[in-house]
């Protein structure tokens, strides 16, 4: 079977390594080699031969070469070379051969759905509410269903603990952690429920630095474009997280160990997660030898120019090259979930989550040619303040940790090895567009009504008229003179000869530029008189 993303032409070929694929451990998300291989549209884990990274022998791999040749206008011509394809993401390596017919195409799309399958049954989970009382009740009923209902042991933070759950009868099975444990909370954690907006999952990104458990929210904030299921199913959409709800047919599951497999016979329901990229963000200073500090952003990093009234000027670099020097508002590093959020805002593009990219958005550039733009997930990025700079800059990662940079500091960004697992209520794609729609109105508008013409053909004419009117060389003049030509239509049973100048619309006699019906006047560029009716062009 072919690498995924890459289909060649039949002919022997030499399968040199196996594919990646995601797995969990210790709740850490992660790329492992093995023999399994991604489908389409899920993720597949269907058996494959263990492979060895080896060296091919390439006369033995030469077959295409070998193949009769062919003639061209009385000239014998021989049949192409064989070439490699070799795809590496900085850390590991893969060869595919290419036949002599030299074909290169895509197989199928090398991202993939994922599929989130509990090899045992979850036993912690964490809840995390946003700030206040409000969302209290909501808060207690979740944590009852799970801990009282499902047997799970429930985990919160500290301050909920303390002041909602601490002498509350009833609820003996929720603890809490401390300060020294919080960077060990990926061991214990199988999967977070988050309970109110965006910032909630936020707010859980920083508690998790390192691995991430799979996230599932609710939507009971401002916005909510990353929860998208809905509080009134909250136990049904819970029940389907542990014991699962899909089951892909396509797929075989495979045991990640190939031996002493300790996965549970029969289970094969599961449910739909988006991983979503996080930045790795290190905090630089003037002559230090090491990060001051590393932090991962789930949307956007920004560099801005603070309080000061001079634009930041700041050089842009990727892996040590020199691409640009920013001289703006400010600029940002944004994931693709970060896309929507700041980014946009500062009109950078929307993009899918499951897009591997870094986005690099100016904010209010000094610079018509400064545009926002898109880059592979594995570039590495360095923004320095030069040491000749007017003023100082500020740096904020997902609307936290503010700090000055001075001049010589810089700030190194590349993706994470750690994404956020979210859950899907339907599926990514899906889950996308109705946050687009019911967050952004993305694409909303009213309908366009249809030209008030009486048949097909007069419009399909009419249609053809003003579009050859715009192709040519004097288009503009062109286009001038066929709109205010006379066409002849029926309305309302009526044969009416009239100019249309402009705007083809319902109302034919309101504004400047459209065209004039019993008696009114039109004050486009082409005069004339119509034939039926009283009317004259101004």
């Amino acid at each position: 079977m072919p690498v995924p993303g890459l289909a060649r032409d039949a002919g022997p070929c030499r399968r040199l390594v196996s594919c990646n694929h995601l797995t969990s451990r210790a709740g850490c998300w992660f790329r492992r080699r093995a023999g399994v291989c991604h489908s389409q549209n899920t993720t597949n884990l269907a058996p494959q031969p263990s492979c060895e990274t080896t060296v091919a022998d390439p006369s033995a791999s030469e077959a295409s070469t070998s193949a009769p040749a062919f003639t061209v206008r009385g000239t014998t011509w021989p049949r192409k070379s064989s070439l490699y394809i070799l795809r590496t993401d900085g850390k590991s390596c893969s060869r595919e051969l290419v036949t002599g017919t030299g074909k290169l195409r895509f197989a199928y799309p090398s991202t993939q759905q994922h599929l989130l399958v509990w090899r045992h049954r979850p036993k912690s989970v964490m809840v995390i509410m946003k700030l206040g009382d409000e969302l209290l009740q909501p808060f207690l009923e979740v944590i009852d269903y799970l801990g009282r209902e499902n047997k799970l042991r429930v985990v919160v933070e500290p301050h909920v603990y303390d002041k909602h759950i601490s002498g509350r009868e009833g609820f003996q099975f929720v603890y809490t952690f401390t300060a020294s444990d919080r960077d060990r909370l990926s061991e214990y954690v199988d999967f977070v429920v988050c309970i109110g907006g965006d910032g909630v999952i936020l707010h859980t990104s920083c508690l998790f630095k390192q691995g991430m458990p799979p996230v599932i929210s609710f939507a009971m904030g401002s916005m909510g474009f990353l929860t998208n299921h809905d509080f009134s199913n909250f136990k049904r959409d819970l029940h389907a997280v542990i014991f699962g709800a899909q089951k892909l047919d396509s797929c075989a599951l495979l045991s990640l160990d190939t031996l002493n497999s300790l996965d549970e016979p029969g289970n094969s329901l599961g449910v739909m997660v988006t991983l979503r990229m996080r930045l790795a963000c290190e905090v630089w200073r003037k002559g230090g030898s090491r990060p001051e500090q590393c932090v991962e952003v789930l949307n956007e990093m920004v560099v801005d120019r603070g309080s000061s009234a001079f634009l930041t000027n700041i050089e842009c670099y990727e892996k040590g090259r020199f691409i640009a020097r920013v001289q703006a508002d400010g600029i940002m590093l944004a994931t693709p979930t970060g896309s929507t959020a700041y980014s946009v805002a500062a009109g950078g593009s929307m993009v899918h989550p499951n897009v591997p990219a870094i986005l690099l958005t100016p904010v209010c550039p000094h610079s018509l040619s400064f545009r926002p733009i898109i880059l592979p997930d594995y570039a590495e990025l360095e923004l320095r303040i030069p040491d000749n700079a007017r003023c100082t800059a500020w740096v904020c990662f997902d609307g936290r940790s503010r700090q000055e940079l001075g001049r010589g500091d810089s700030v190194k960004v590349r993706m994470s090895e750690n994404p956020v697992p979210t859950i899907n209520r339907t599926d990514l794609t899906g889950d996308w567009f109705d946050s687009l729609e019911r967050c952004f109105r993305w694409s909303d508008r009213t309908v366009q009504k249809p030209l008030p013409y009486g048949s097909s053909s007069e419009t399909a004419m009419v249609t053809t008229m003003m579009y050859e009117s715009s192709s040519g060389p004097t288009s503009a003049t062109t286009a001038g003179m066929m709109m205010g030509a006379a066409a002849a239509v029926s309305i309302g049973g009526m044969d009416s000869s009239f100019w249309m100048d402009g705007n083809i619309g319902k109302d034919f006699g309101s504004s400047s530029g459209d065209s004039s019906i019993n008696g009114g006047s039109s004050s486009g560029g082409v005069h004339g008189s119509s034939s039926n009716n009283n009317g004259s062009g101004a």
